[in-house]
């Protein structure tokens, strides 16, 4: 039986300020939660349904330090920000960032004010796919660990660390690492070869990237336009782009 206060604990994590005051999150999802637990990701809680918890038993035990609890539908409903839960719902310790972001060596993906969290988490699994280990964010973007942003990555959460950092700060200081920012006006992307190590760039959905941080980078990208749309989405462009520089 879920008591009041884990009821208004777990749907208190709903909002920002609270997931930034307790420093966790919800995952809500079959699979997510799956993922987390294979992970050994600090799972604090996992409520489940009793079909859920017949079905991944082993994984419920692999549950180290975690309260697992049994909730009916209607239980995990009350829990839920999703209009259909599936299964499960975990509570999750957000990870520390330590330090300055290390650009050197790698790729990494760069999001300044980027506002959807539906992109946001396809862009985090974009960077899972494509094997990108970091994802920088402005301050200003979206959270990271908001409900909507966890169920996009479906489960990339796991393996691909966001962070934030002043975006311009940061390429002044680590100048040396090729950064390619994607703009409507930039050197088409199939005149490049693959990168190994690099920053690319990616701005607001409808404002693009701000000029103080393009003036910061050492190349201007764009996909060519073929047709007549005005642009495209940060995720799709996203993709594209890692499609092009990485294989």
């Amino acid at each position: 039986m879920l008591s009041k206060a884990q009821i208004k604990y777990i749907q208190s994590l709903q909002h920002k300020k609270n997931r930034q005051k307790f420093g966790q999150f919800v995952a809500e999802g079959d699979k997510i939660v799956q993922e987390l637990l294979l992970a050994g990701q600090p799972v604090s809680a996992v409520y489940a349904t009793r079909d859920w918890l017949s079905d991944h038993r082993d994984l419920a035990e692999k549950a180290t330090g975690a309260d697992v609890t049994e909730v009916d539908e209607a239980g995990l409903k009350q829990l839920s920000s999703l209009s259909t839960p599936n299964g499960a719902l975990a509570i999750v310790t957000v990870p520390t960032q330590k330090g300055t972001p290390e650009l050197a060596g790698q790729i990494s993906l760069m999001l300044e004010t980027v506002q959807d969290p539906g992109n946001l988490g396809t862009i985090i699994r974009i960077a899972d796919w494509f094997g990108i280990k970091q994802v920088i964010c402005s301050p200003d973007c979206v959270d990271a660990y908001n409900a909507k942003t966890v169920q996009s990555t479906m489960g990339s959460i796991t393996r691909v660390k966001v962070l934030t950092a002043d975006l311009v700060a940061l390429l002044k200081e680590q100048a040396a690492v090729p950064a390619f920012a994607a703009t409507l006006d930039g050197e088409n992307i199939a005149d490049f070869s693959k990168i190994t190590e690099g920053v690319i760039l990616i701005g607001n959905e409808s404002r693009g990237l701000s000029n103080e941080l393009i003036e910061q980078c050492s190349h201007k990208i764009t996909i060519p336009r073929l047709g007549g749309a005005e642009s495209l989405n940060a995720a799709v462009a996203t993709g594209i782009i890692c499609g092009r520089l990485l294989i």
